[in-house]
């Protein structure tokens, strides 16, 4: 294993919960505000994942005052205290940018039931 392998592997956060696109999360993260820090919640569906190891992002939209807010973050940041799978979708893509176009409320099937 070279050095950068090394310091890589150092970097990953081994409390990440297994979730995939379509599925609801709630994305506990630390906003430092003057000197102080807070912990605000953002809860909305997984509409991307990107990359791996390190660098891997996830997309999170959620409808704030009827408007869409996608809001993207990195999985293995140390700002992320933590990210708990509210409810899991099941979706037959990888990326939903569709749900861009969606006016209004939108349903998507639970996984595990048919």
């Amino acid at each position: 294993m070279n050095l950068i392998d090394k310091i890589n592997q150092n970097q990953i956060n081994p409390n990440i919960p297994e979730f995939r696109v379509g599925d609801t999360v709630k994305v506990d993260y630390k906003i430092v505000e003057g000197g102080k820090e807070r912990i605000q919640a953002y809860e909305g569906i997984v509409v991307a994942r990107r990359n791996g190891s390190v660098s891997e992002t996830f997309t999170v939209r959620k409808m704030s005052s009827g408007v869409g807010v996608e809001r993207t973050f990195p999985i293995h940041s140390p700002k992320i205290a933590g990210i708990t799978v509210v409810r899991k979708g099941k979706v037959r893509r990888a990326k939903l940018t569709f749900l861009r176009d969606k006016v209004g409320q939108y349903r998507i099937k639970e996984r595990g039931q048919k």
